[in-house]
């Protein structure tokens, strides 16, 4: 009988061993770096904390307001500007809620003034006018403001109301530095050269600085 081949059996490899790979770290993405204020952003910014510094609590608040309706993406200055804006409306009403005496706000109204906060001088000084529309100091300190604004027929105006209600004043207005703007109009120095009647009692006279 034919005998069957023996088929020699290929003795199978050993599998190779794939080397593992190590992961790669994770690649985080850097976050982006804030970039500095805006020169703009910056100067409205400093400028309103100089006004807060100095108590000029209106103007310090339209300062930090302006940051956050004009300057959008400065989010580190809107966080501090909103802060410091708080502060100021605090301030604010607390002194809207005090109630003043006319003698009381006239002299708010002076030392407001000599600290250069126009604003303040004008509302108060304006609010005397409204219960006593004859208080010469309340218009001389209207006088005062418009010639430090640049209103210079404005302030020969308050002025010369002034002077009709108090012709003492005259005085003082040759000495005031606040005036010395108005030297050169003619109808301040025809105001100065008019004669000067007996002081009125119970004037008021602006304190010097």
């Amino acid at each position: 009988m034919p005998t069957r081949a023996k088929v020699a059996r290929r003795r199978s490899e050993p599998k190779r061993a794939i080397p593992m790979r190590a992961p790669e770290p994770a690649r985080s993405t850097p976050a982006p770096q804030a970039l500095p204020p805006s020169a703009d952003a910056l100067a409205t910014f400093n400028d309103a904390m100089m006004a807060l510094q100095r108590h000029k609590y209106r103007d310090a608040s339209d300062g930090f307001r302006s940051i956050l309706q004009d300057f959008p993406n400065e989010r580190g200055l809107r966080d501090r500007s909103q802060v410091y804006l708080d502060l100021c409306d605090r301030e604010l009403r607390r002194v809207q809620t005090t109630p003043l005496s006319l003698e009381e706000r006239l002299t708010a109204a002076t030392a407001a003034l000599n600290d250069d906060d126009e604003r303040q001088a004008e509302a108060l000084a304006r609010s005397v006018l409204r219960e006593s529309p004859q208080q010469d100091l309340a218009m001389y300190l209207i006088a005062a403001v418009a010639a430090r604004r640049g209103d210079h027929i404005v302030a020969v105006e308050w002025l010369g109301r002034a002077v009709a209600s108090n012709p003492e004043l005259r005085a003082q207005v040759r000495h005031d530095d606040d005036f010395g703007v108005l030297r050169e109009i003619e109808a301040f120095r025809q105001l100065l050269e008019k004669s000067v009647e007996p002081a009125r009692a119970g004037r008021h006279v602006r304190s010097e600085r």
